[in-house]
């Protein structure tokens, strides 16, 4: 029951950091370049939502994964 605890977390926090992410490319239709862009997303903190949140599902699958067997 904890895994599915920590994988829904982690699935919560890459949608919305996913989504936040998709949000910040409109920047660059305005003209901003990639690098720009990596380095705009690179200071903001719910930008890691979506590595962190990632990392959760990784670990809740793999180790949720072994307790099963």
């Amino acid at each position: 029951m904890r895994y599915l605890f920590l994988f829904l977390i982690g699935f919560g926090l890459a949608v919305a950091g996913g989504v936040t992410l998709i949000a910040y490319m409109n920047f660059l239709p305005a003209g901003i370049s990639w690098l720009d862009y990596l380095l705009f997303i690179k200071s903001r903190p719910e930008c890691y939502f979506f590595p962190i949140g990632f990392l959760l599902i990784s670990i809740a699958i793999t180790f949720g994964w072994k307790e099963k067997a």
